[in-house]
């Protein structure tokens, strides 16, 4: 068999390869979504995503025979390793070929690059981060993703075993339908309870103020999560960066703020389902035609990905999450929302874990982060 040789992407044109070379290996498969190739772009530009003001990145492409078989970015997190008091490097958006040799070749480039960085360890696939998308799928592969959430073919994580690469995390995602969510008189009850107790009241987004609303959550966002596994404080600029694609997105009343004598103490962030539609722009392009179905396509959308929630963590045991639950099913059901995915929940947040069981959600898929020492 010929050798695999390893090229390093230097120029936009083979940045743009390694974006499209998805779109090959997924060819087949009809639960697969493109993204969108300018959003590639921008989360890949070196220069443009305030990620790479703390953190280093090189990207590679796999040839064989002058024919494209993998990619892989290896990837380094200051902010990570600070916060986490680790030192750690990270692999991210791998796509390879059915072949381990060629995930064992890109994996040890990424590897050695990693390593050359003085790191000890590596994991992934984080693309480029937790605070974007991460993990391979490793079950539910007959649905396609959500909005944000990655998917991949079958034969990935057996790759990845057979490489020698361990398990380091699992994350979850839940599906819960209207039919079957725990509607119950008792949540309702506790909710309205807790809301009297802590004298908490919800609101939605204030659009005109979104600047100051912005860094609002941003505030809540860093002291809910700083202590589950992989958290990476976002600065003002990597928050902006995001919010500011968000902006053009949200369904305002689906972004909510729980207060309590107007100090901002929980947030929760639903969003349509946007890869409804991505999954019908072809070769993920919104210019010429792709808009025009995004457009008309998006208030045809009827499900949801709970893509955020979090409390304070002085109040975290204080059933702020259940309302936030409710209040979005309440405010989804009214707007012809049917259906909702809650994801990702890490697999030892028993928190997060036991308020989806308790509002009927079922766990339908699993991501897994993979790694090694050095």
């Amino acid at each position: 068999m010929s050798k695999i040789v390893i090229k390093t992407v230097k120029s936009k044109k083979e940045l743009k390869q390694f974006i499209k070379f998805a779109w090959k290996i997924n060819a087949t498969d009809p639960n697969w979504v493109p993204p969108l190739i300018s959003d590639r772009l921008k989360v890949l530009d070196k220069k443009k995503n305030p990620f790479f003001e703390h953190s280093e990145a090189e990207y590679f492409l796999a040839f064989r025979d002058g024919e494209i078989v993998g990619r892989i970015a290896a990837i380094t997190n200051q902010m990570h390793n600070d916060f986490q008091n680790d030192n750690a490097g990270f692999f991210g958006f791998l796509e390879g070929i059915n072949d381990p040799e060629v995930f064992k070749i890109l994996l040890k480039t990424a590897e050695d690059w990693v390593r050359g960085k003085g790191k000890d360890f590596i994991m992934g696939p984080m693309n480029p981060s937790t605070n974007d998308e991460i993990g391979f799928l490793i079950d539910g592969f007959d649905t396609p993703p959500y909005f944000m959430m990655t998917h991949n073919l079958p034969y990935y994580p057996q790759l990845m075993d057979q490489v020698n690469y361990q398990k380091v995390k699992d994350v979850h995602a839940y599906y819960v339908h209207k039919d079957f969510f725990a509607l119950s008189d008792k949540l309702k009850t506790v909710s309205e309870m807790t809301k009297k107790k802590l004298g908490i009241e919800i609101r939605t987004v204030r659009m005109k103020d979104f600047k100051a609303e912005l860094e609002r959550v941003r505030s809540i966002y860093n002291n809910a999560w700083a202590k589950n596994w992989g958290f990476v404080p976002m600065t003002p600029a990597e928050f902006d960066f995001i919010a500011n694609d968000f902006k053009k997105i949200i369904d305002p009343d689906l972004v909510l703020l729980a207060e309590i004598k107007g100090k901002p103490v929980g947030f929760s962030l639903a969003l349509p389902d946007y890869n409804r539609i991505f999954a019908q722009i072809p070769n993920g392009k919104l210019l010429p035609f792709g808009w025009l179905k995004f457009l008309n396509g998006k208030n045809k959308i009827n499900s949801l990905r709970v893509i955020t929630l979090g409390v304070v963590q002085e109040l975290q045991q204080a059933g702020i999450g259940g309302i936030f639950y409710l209040e979005t099913f309440e405010r989804g059901t009214s707007k012809g929302y049917e259906s909702a995915e809650m994801s990702w929940i890490l697999e030892d947040n028993t928190l997060m874990v036991r308020a989806a069981h308790l509002m009927g959600a079922k766990p339908y898929k699993t991501y897994r982060i993979y790694g090694v020492p050095l």
